[in-house]
């Protein structure tokens, strides 16, 4: 048997930053997590994001270094509508998040905009455009 795709983790520096940065993306993190060295949420579709302190990390890979510039993960949300890719980028960098491309028109056909997570990771935000 195959193995099957089940988790995608993320190793981070800070669990509270980083939680409640997912929070306000609307993910469903468990209260609490912040205090455990590790912590998860399913998603729909049955995948796990998982997040592990760099403590942790290093407890079972004591070389364990995080990663810098664009070796990072990406990470995509879909949006209600383009307004809606509007309004969570701007409530995330007035939340002292970092816009890492403002709100715009794509070419391939979607309002589209990027944010950085605590970690420095890459997270999309997107919507259809009218047609």
């Amino acid at each position: 048997m195959a193995p099957t795709f089940a988790g995608i983790g993320l190793a981070v520096a800070d669990m509270d930053t980083s939680l409640a940065f997912y929070r306000r993306l609307g993910l469903d993190i468990p209260a609490g997590s912040e205090k455990a060295p590790h912590a998860e949420v399913t998603l729909p579709g049955g995948i796990r994001l998982m997040w592990d302190s760099h403590e942790t990390m290093r407890s079972f890979h004591p070389d364990f270094s995080p990663a810098v510039g664009d070796s990072r993960v990406s990470l995509a949300f879909a949006c209600a509508d383009p307004a809606d890719v509007d309004r969570t980028h701007a409530a995330l960098v007035a939340a002292g998040h970092e816009s890492h491309l403002e709100p715009w028109d794509a070419e391939w056909g979607q309002r589209y905009a990027v944010v950085l997570d605590p970690d420095g990771n890459s997270v999309d935000l997107f919507a259809p455009l009218p047609t």
